[in-house]
């Protein structure tokens, strides 16, 4: 079950929602916007194993820029300036706003879901679908929030419960 508008407001004001820096503004009629970092993450040339000991900090570089481009096929990792908690009982999904994917970007490639349980900033799986390059600006609503109900209660406690970009 999707959360509207009251209900995510109903849920941030009992505190079991907390996104820092949070603004009734950001919240739409299911959703709530969150805003894109000034820390990004590069990719260099390099092979990354598929297993399960992958670290894709270790073929990436950080870096901090209020505004970067990203080139037609580029792919880059984000983050959001928010940091989101959830209770057990609600999870939700990350997606793009679609004034951005009109243009190309695509938000997430495939790790859009968020845990039950989580307390974190999320890292955005940034891509350049189109045939332009595209700037993107920190502190700009690139992405949102779906908030969902889940049946019965969870915590997520694997190998990215305290993500940092």
């Amino acid at each position: 079950m999707i959360l509207t508008k009251s209900e995510i407001l109903r849920e941030v004001k009992n505190k079991r929602v907390i996104i820092s820096g949070f603004s009734r503004k950001s919240v739409g009629p299911a959703s709530v916007d969150l805003t894109l970092d000034d820390k990004f993450r590069v990719f260099k040339q390099g092979v990354a194993s598929t297993s399960e000991n992958c670290d894709y900090k270790k073929l990436t570089k950080l870096i901090r820029k209020d505004k970067i481009v990203i080139y037609p096929g580029q792919f880059i990792l984000g983050i959001t300036k928010e940091k989101v908690s959830f209770p057990n009982d609600l999870c939700g999904w990350l997606t793009g706003r679609s004034r951005f994917a009109r243009l190309g970007l695509q938000i997430h490639s495939t790790a859009a879901f968020l845990q039950p349980g989580i307390n974190n900033h999320q890292v955005l799986e940034l891509y350049n679908l189109s045939c332009n390059p595209l700037e993107l600006r920190a502190g700009s609503k690139v992405c949102q929030l779906v908030l969902e109900k889940c049946v019965g209660k969870a915590k997520y406690s694997g190998r990215f419960r305290s993500q940092k970009l």
